[in-house]
């Protein structure tokens, strides 16, 4: 029998799962800064050295814009949660746990680019989009578990509100995914423009698709 204490700490306000991600992010981002680093070189190449490092600037300004994207995303995501529950938490923590592995892939990319390695190249490119995904793949299981138990958001929240943030969750997945394959068929660099493109439009739509009526408004009868 189900004693009176059982769902204790069953769910919560969201402030711990909030700061906890705040803290996060700041490291993520701290992680990919520690990537630019001073070239090598003899006196006087110091200007020559710089340029070449363009790979590893591009590199640092598409997982910058998407990790900073990311924390508004999250930002606007938790605004319209109540409070959260295990399930909640578990799938934050994945959004937590592929985000983290960004520095990862954008090391690799920024120094193989730089190596002229084209088979490196296409591979690292491969890997970023991967990653890219897994992100996404998060970002649809978050959206998913919020459309899922309307129990847990303010009042107010239109039904068709996450079930809309699905759609933003795939355009991402497929988009990354379409990278990775131009990136490794044709051309890194092809893969490394969608990587950059991708961020803008997350940071635009950071209100979702439904309230920036991207998507058509369904009555809730509907939902």
């Amino acid at each position: 029998m189900s004693g009176p204490t059982d769902e204790i700490g069953a769910r919560t306000d969201t402030g711990r799962a909030e700061g906890f991600s705040d803290g996060v992010l700041a490291i993520v981002i701290t992680l990919l800064v520690l990537e630019l680093r001073v070239p090598e070189g003899e006196p006087g190449e110091l200007l020559s050295g710089l340029v070449k490092q363009w790979p590893s600037y591009a590199a640092y300004v598409a997982s910058y814009l998407y990790v900073a994207v990311i924390w508004l995303n999250h930002k606007a995501t938790f605004s319209r949660v109540r409070e959260a529950d295990r399930g909640l938490h578990w799938a934050n923590l994945l959004v937590l746990f592929s985000t983290a592995l960004l520095p990862f892939p954008t090391s690799v990319l920024s120094r193989t680019l730089q190596e002229h390695d084209l088979p490196d190249q296409r591979v690292a490119t491969v890997l970023y989009a991967l990653v890219g995904v897994v992100v996404c793949i998060s970002w649809l299981m978050l959206y998913h578990y919020l459309a899922t138990h309307r129990e847990l958001l303010v009042e107010g929240v239109a039904p068709g509100f996450f079930p809309s943030e699905r759609l933003r969750a795939l355009i991402g997945l497929v988009l990354y995914a379409l990278g990775g394959l131009l990136g490794f068929l044709v051309n890194p660099l092809a893969g490394l423009a969608i990587f950059i493109l991708l961020p803008p439009f997350y940071g635009l739509t950071s209100g979702g698709l439904y309230s920036t009526r991207l998507v058509p408004h369904r009555r809730a009868a509907d939902d």
